[in-house]
């Protein structure tokens, strides 16, 4: 079993930076904003000085015992006025940015390598490939396939969420690729290009722990992620480049990863490697690392 980790790649210093980290937060650049937001995996003590971190051009603060009786909630505190969207590059992409109030801003910059992977498999495939996206979010990795070449096929279950990626595909000047956006449930849409007869070389899913889809369908992580595992094997090629999970779900693990992905490709005796590990971000300063998410990717030989 091989256990790797990722880091970001393809990021200029004045496009996305980890600054620093510590006590439970994490201080980053997105272009020409500085957040700190919180990061339950950054126990560890700060490096940079108070006043780093209080130069920062937002906060998100968690609720206070006050804050949570008067029903404000969670939110976050700007230094100035902030733009509702500003740009982020990642190579010849350009993703907007936004202040979610789930700490969010819909940039996930250490999914880069993933990224990397996928336009790579496209590229060297010598051939047309189909991409499916599931819980696609913003469209980053839908993005990095369209421009590799494939036909992508984005699903996510918040409409939101769609037409996030949609401007992020206009910003990118990527209007004329062949992408199709679809508000779907991840598992009903499988299950239907299976009797469609629809295939695809590559399936990427980024599942969260827990969440429902546009018609209130239940997700569960641990119950329902190898339900549509089993479901997306039904709607490969013959030949199939690769299937990614990536898992920001703490209750994971990266062998849990591993050991449900061989499973459910040995038993349809599809030969390849795995590959899993965590996604981490490294610190500008002191190279420290933070834990962000688990991923297990297979790759067809």
């Amino acid at each position: 079993m091989q256990i790797e980790i990722a880091l970001p790649v393809g990021w200029a210093p004045d496009q996305y930076e980890l600054i620093d980290s510590g006590e439970d937060f994490k201080l980053e650049r997105f272009g020409d904003i500085v957040l700190a937001r919180p990061d339950p995996q950054a126990i560890w003590r700060r490096h940079q000085p108070v006043s780093t971190w209080q130069a920062a051009d937002a906060t998100f603060r968690r609720e206070s015992e006050d804050e949570a009786q008067a029903g404000h909630g969670a939110h976050w505190s700007a230094q100035r006025q902030l733009p509702e969207t500003w740009p982020v590059r990642w190579r010849d992409l350009t993703l907007l940015a936004r202040l979610t109030p789930f700490k969010h801003t819909g940039i996930f910059p250490e999914q880069s390598a993933q990224w990397d992977w996928l336009a790579q498999r496209i590229s060297s495939a010598g051939r047309a490939v189909r991409v499916l996206n599931l819980f696609g979010y913003t469209g980053a990795a839908t993005l990095a396939a369209a421009r590799a070449g494939a036909q992508v096929t984005h699903v996510d279950a918040s409409p939101k969420s769609v037409e996030w990626a949609r401007e992020n595909q206009a910003a990118s000047g990527l209007e004329h690729a062949s992408i199709r956006w679809l508000v779907d449930d991840a598992l009903k849409f499988v299950r239907r290009e299976a009797r469609r007869d629809s295939r695809y070389d590559i399936v990427v899913m980024d599942p969260p722990a827990f969440g429902r889809g546009p018609k209130g369908e239940l997700w569960k992580f641990e119950e329902s992620l190898p339900e549509l595992l089993d479901a997306c094997y039904d709607i490969l090629t013959p030949r199939p480049l690769g299937v990614l999970i990536t898992s920001y779900s703490i209750r994971a693990s990266s062998i849990l990863l591993h050991t449900l992905l061989g499973d459910a490709m040995s038993r349809r005796h599809l030969h390849g490697t795995i590959v899993a590990g965590e996604l981490a971000l490294q610190e500008i300063s002191t190279g420290r690392l933070l834990s962000t998410a688990i991923y297990a990717r297979w790759e067809g030989s």
